[in-house]
């Protein structure tokens, strides 16, 4: 399981920031920055699919919502991450909802101008591949620690990457709030699991409840147990 958790830090790290004013020059239509608090959302699950969004700063959540109302969350994105890219592909509508997790700054990229960047500039596409290929790893990543691992390993690395474990940013010194339900959906198990595991992990010493939640590095040793 450690290795999954390596993998990912180097497929992020192989993903460099785009540079705000390198973006601007890139895509020549792009005018939009977006400023979100906490819990706004970005767009919403049906909204027309019309534009590629790129984190600046801040962490989003993508979830999507059954017609029972009951919602799963898809991703937990940082910066240097794009979303909202199934549009390229003919993705006509939002298949989820985009909501900030903490204060957040987006670049907002109306789909044919992304679609001409990709074709016609260098930058930009190079960025935007890195950040597919990481992101797919990260898929199949997620699809093993769900098929193959334990509750308590699975939001062992759940806490590690939100913590920006496999980022180029520094660590946060706190996560945004984020509640035990959320964490639950996260890794596929229940509160009273989260709740339990939350509190050996404190005991242990690997989280501390200290201005938010902050995350120890040596919470990686969840993972590394047989």
């Amino acid at each position: 399981m450690a290795a999954i958790v390596r993998s990912s830090k180097m497929s992020s790290d192989s993903r460099q920031m785009v540079d705000p004013q390198a973006l601007r020059k890139t895509t020549r239509t792009l005018k939009m920055v977006l400023h979100l608090e906490r819990s706004q959302q970005a767009y919403t699950q049906g909204d027309p699919a019309t534009t590629v969004l790129y984190i600046h700063k801040g962490k989003v959540k993508l979830s999507a919502v059954n017609e029972a109302g009951k919602e799963a969350i898809i991703a937990i994105l940082g910066p240097g991450d794009f979303f909202g890219e199934a549009c390229l592909a003919g993705q006509e509508v939002r298949l989820g909802t985009a909501t900030a997790l903490m204060p957040t700054t987006l670049f907002v990229i109306p789909k044919n101008e992304m679609a001409r960047a990709i074709y016609t500039e260098h930058v930009l596409p190079d960025r935007f591949m890195s950040y597919l290929l990481s992101r797919k790893l990260r898929t199949e990543e997620d699809l093993v620690d769900q098929m193959l691992n334990s509750c308590e390993k699975r939001l062992a690395r759940a806490l590690l990457l939100l913590r920006g474990y496999d980022a180029e940013e520094a660590p946060q010194k706190a996560l945004p709030k984020i509640s035990q339900e959320m964490l639950a959906e996260l890794v596929g198990t229940t509160r009273p699991r989260v709740n339990f595991f939350m509190n050996k992990f404190r005991k242990l010493g690997f989280i501390e409840y200290a201005d938010g939640l902050q995350i120890k590095p040596s919470l990686v040793n969840v993972l590394q147990e047989e």
